[in-house]
């Protein structure tokens, strides 16, 4: 039994986790990597997530991403290796990671004790992660902890965020959800990215979606109108449920207090991002 307040480590992960993820929506890394010769944007971000795992083929990425069209996958992996090694890979991953937080946060608080302190409740918490059965998470966890403290914090909400990940795809595999499925599902809730981000970047077609659908629809946990029923909003609630079962260790190990203060932290960073335009305004829409 949790010794933290209901739902304390969701709220946490949903503070700390957007400046993980603003990297992948930010220009600086597609400019790091074109760099180094990876120019198509899909490329990009097989080859930027997936390089903690080495050189690998495109099966690895498919089932760890887990919502990403195989063929897609299969046009850019191997082959992105040939353009550069993930060991060159993480280190362009890295300096965009710097200069994103810098154009985000701004240079008070990128240099501020708070974000110093983040850093370290952060890094505390995901010492208590765990690697079996969590391949995105065990790969990130054997890369270099940054010296600087605002890398340092972009590491450990990289280290949190696909920890809870990969406890997510177990409860979508329990749940029956193939990865089309979990896409709709999710983009019902109006928290998912919208259908036409989602059919732009993960390599499905439109009559895909409308399968998912007409599958969900038939499971009735989906309405004519594409709304979820009562079944399938209690099926995404637990979902959730499950995803924070599966991810309290890190947030256990934190300490209800230290809970409290890297959200209330990570909040004022992720408002001040906001701000700066971290994520496309259309993501939602």
């Amino acid at each position: 039994m949790s010794t933290l307040p209901p739902r304390a480590g969701r709220r946490c992960h949903n503070a700390v986790n957007p400046l993980h993820s603003a990297l992948y929506f930010s220009p600086d890394l597609g400019k790091e990597l074109a760099g180094i010769g990876i120019e198509d944007p899909s490329a990009a971000y097989f080859a930027s997530r997936g390089a903690a795992f080495g050189a690998v083929g495109p099966g690895t990425v498919t089932a760890t991403f887990y919502n990403f069209n195989h063929e897609l996958v299969a046009r850019h992996l191997p082959a992105v290796w040939d353009i550069a090694s993930p060991e060159a890979v993480l280190a362009a991953r890295l300096r965009a990671a710097d200069s994103t937080l810098r154009r985000l946060l701004g240079e008070e608080i990128i240099a501020s004790p708070e974000l110093a302190e983040a850093a370290r409740l952060a890094l505390h918490a995901a010492e208590a992660c765990t690697r079996h059965a969590r391949p995105l998470y065990a790969a990130h966890a054997d890369l270099p902890v940054p010296e600087q403290p605002h890398l340092a914090y972009w590491h450990a909400a990289t280290l949190l965020r696909e920890h809870r990940g990969d406890a997510h795809l177990v409860a979508l595999l329990a749940a029956e959800l193939d990865p089309v499925e979990a896409l709709v599902s999710h983009s019902a809730t109006s928290k998912g990215m919208s259908p036409r981000w989602i059919l732009s970047t993960r390599g499905w077609r439109r009559s895909d979606w409308e399968d998912a659908s007409a599958r969900l629809r038939d499971r009735g946990l989906l309405t004519a109108e594409g709304e979820l029923t009562e079944a399938g909003t209690a099926l995404r609630a637990g979902l959730e449920e499950t995803t924070d079962r599966l991810d309290l260790a890190p947030y256990e190990h934190l300490g209800g207090a230290g809970v409290a203060r890297l959200t209330e932290l990570a909040g004022g960073f992720l408002r001040t991002a906001m701000a700066a335009g971290a994520f496309p305004a259309d993501l939602k829409g």
